[in-house]
């Protein structure tokens, strides 16, 4: 199950990039340890939160990755795209053709 970012940042998935830059400040002053409530208001988990959420939403691919897994998720009937299947043209043999995973290390 995938975290809910916009909750956590109090945005609309429609908010903007400016909208999540506001509200990312907003709870950085609230939840860090060093803004000096007066009530020690600091809160690492929140903290966290608004740091990873802040982390996907405000880069242009990884908000779209991420709204697809929510689309996803939301249909979790729905199939996964099947592979492609295309022919050469040379001997005509089938090659199937599937989803790429990369991976960082």
């Amino acid at each position: 199950m995938l975290p809910d970012y916009y909750a956590h940042l109090s945005v609309s998935p429609a908010a903007t990039r400016a909208d999540i830059a506001r509200a990312y400040r907003m709870l950085m002053r609230t939840h860090h340890p060093d803004a000096g409530t007066p009530d020690g208001g600091a809160d690492p988990q929140a903290l966290q939160q608004a740091m990873d959420a802040y982390a996907v939403l405000s880069s242009p691919s990884r908000r779209a990755a991420y709204d697809r897994a929510l689309k996803q998720q939301a249909r979790p009937d729905r199939p996964a795209a099947r592979p492609r299947r295309s022919r050469t043209q040379a001997d005509g043999l089938l090659i199937a053709v599937g989803p790429v995973r990369i991976e960082r290390r």
